[in-house]
């Protein structure tokens, strides 16, 4: 009797996903290569199965899933950071800028506000929203908000309403979102640009002639030199 050597392949990844456990029924992950996000609703021996966020499943065989990078969000703290990168303009005030955005995460339902701090592996981190200066770049300064939440599955909603806050809060203030600036430079080598402040039709306006003059109107160049 011959077995078909994919299903015999994810029998035995089914096999091992099991005894090594990296996600259980009732986790939330994420494929990183697609950036689907759902909880594991079913591990057999030949394929895991995935209820998406979008109400939908998945069904990955197992000998397929062992060899993608996989998300757990629900391995041992349900609690994620998340990132927001805001430049703003040289001119604002940078200060208040940084203590408007950290109070705007924080009034969003669902940010951890403070507490102790986030312990991952041998790294501890601040519970509450922080803001840092990132980098000063061309068009401004880019400042870094990081903030932890409690619900991972809401992640895209928390960032939209953070957002949002961080908007009203600098609605006030001397501080505006930077964006790109493009600065032209005209020189010698530039050409030159006629420009008249008086009124043109098409048939009014000079143009080069082959001979090294002008033409005017319905005029060639030939007819002005003779004339």
């Amino acid at each position: 009797m011959r077995h078909d050597p994919p299903i015999v392949g994810s029998v035995i990844s089914g096999v091992f996903l099991l005894a090594d456990q990296p996600y259980e029924i009732g986790d939330m992950v994420e494929l990183a290569d697609t950036g689907q996000r759902g909880f594991v609703e079913d591990i057999t021996l030949r394929y895991t199965k995935i209820f998406t966020l979008d109400n939908t499943f998945l069904v990955i065989p197992n000998g397929t899933i062992r060899e993608r990078d996989v998300i757990n969000y629900s391995a041992e703290d349900t609690r994620v950071r998340e990132s927001i990168e805001v430049v703003v303009t040289y001119e604002g005030d940078l200060t208040t800028a940084r203590e408007r955005f950290v109070g705007a995460a924080r009034s969003v339902d669902g940010v951890i506000g403070g507490g102790p701090d986030i312990r991952v592996g041998a790294a501890r981190y601040p519970a509450g929203p922080v803001c840092h200066v990132a980098e000063f770049g061309d068009h401004g300064i880019e400042l870094t908000l990081r903030y932890w939440i409690n619900e991972p599955y809401k992640m895209q909603a928390k960032r939209s309403q953070i957002q949002t806050a961080i908007w009203d809060a600098i609605e006030d203030l001397d501080v505006e979102i930077a964006y790109p600036h493009s600065q032209l430079v005209f020189d010698d080598t530039s050409g030159q640009l006629r420009v008249s402040s008086g009124e043109q039709t098409p048939d009014s306006v000079e143009r080069p002639s082959s001979e090294g003059g002008t033409v005017d109107g319905e005029r060639s160049g030939a007819d002005n030199i003779s004339k």
